[in-house]
């Protein structure tokens, strides 16, 4: 049976908990020449960084005002620091720490989330994260995007699949819950392509899965990409996507955990039209297809 992310946080945590995005300023080795320029040809940060999310700010200050917006409506809300944007683990050791540590001695943050590349992780690293974790909730999410190697030099990642499946084994090794991010979608790549990486990624000690449906974003280069080669990508509608989404979690083992299926990016910033549906109603339509295919929910 298929269990949902927010089931899963109950079970771990006991209390009701919220992710809150915080940007700490990192930047990314993609971006500032140790492994490329320009970052990856689908990258634009802007997408998911709320207003508040501002490196401006202290970490603590963001956190307090993303307290703010839910404490509204759930004022028994617990919450974890979600480091979302660019690449968490890029920079010395003390500087990773002390960031991290602000975030969690700010009142109601139960736990961390570090969105980070899996090259960008060393044993000194891993060591202070094993201890972390065992002082308080922590995941660490790699951001894989495709398990194919001519993908990867396609979209500028900078980094090979070995190098993701080696962090992912390395890191759970040490008993910290780990994350992946999927792009479906991406240029090249054929349905039974996508379905495939299920089956693979099924057999590396995730927890958690992140499932993302390519999005072309303005100003980026394969958004240019798309305009030059638009037969290069497969370009799903709602209820396509939905099925597809249906049959990667059908292949995947049973314990990995889907955090999300979909992703919205702000309509302004797309160079297409998005498909104009909530998070939920994405999520409904991705069930009913499971249950046509008879999976168990």
């Amino acid at each position: 049976m298929m269990q949902s992310f927010g089931q899963w946080l109950q079970e771990q945590l006991k209390v009701k908990t919220q992710k809150i995005s915080v940007n700490a300023g990192f930047t990314c080795p993609n971006r500032d020449g140790r492994v490329g320029v320009g970052g990856c040809t689908f990258c634009n940060n802007q997408t998911f960084n709320p207003d508040y999310c501002q490196p401006s700010k202290s970490i603590a200050l963001q956190l307090e005002e993303g307290k703010q917006f839910f404490a509204r409506k759930y004022p028994d809300m617990h919450y974890l620091a979600y480091f979302q944007a660019y690449t968490n683990t890029y920079a010395d050791l003390p500087t990773i720490k002390s960031k991290y540590e602000e975030a969690l001695g700010v009142d109601g943050v139960v736990g961390l989330v570090v969105g980070t590349r899996p090259d960008c992780i060393d044993a000194p690293l891993l060591d202070y994260l094993a201890d972390l974790s065992q002082r308080t909730f922590l995941i660490v999410e790699y951001g894989v995007e495709s398990i194919y190697n001519r993908t990867l030099r396609r979209i500028n990642r900078g980094h090979t699949w070995e190098v993701s499946r080696d962090a992912i084994c390395l890191t759970a090794s040490r008993g910290i819950h780990v994350g992946a991010h999927i792009i479906l979608g991406l240029p090249g790549e054929s349905r039974s392509d996508m379905l495939h990486e299920a089956d693979v990624l099924s057999q590396l000690p995730l927890k958690i899965l992140k499932l993302h449906q390519l999005q072309l974003i303005k100003g980026t280069v394969m958004a240019d990409e798309y305009m030059q080669h638009p037969d290069d990508f497969i370009r799903f509608t709602p209820d396509g996507y939905a099925r597809l989404a249906a049959q990667f979690i059908s292949r995947s083992r049973p314990d990995i955990i889907f955090d999300r299926f979909v992703s919205q990016s702000p309509p302004q910033l797309l160079a297409q039209p998005g498909w104009g549906l909530k998070n939920h109603e994405f999520t409904e339509l991705v069930k009913k297809e499971l249950g046509r295919i008879n999976f168990r929910l």
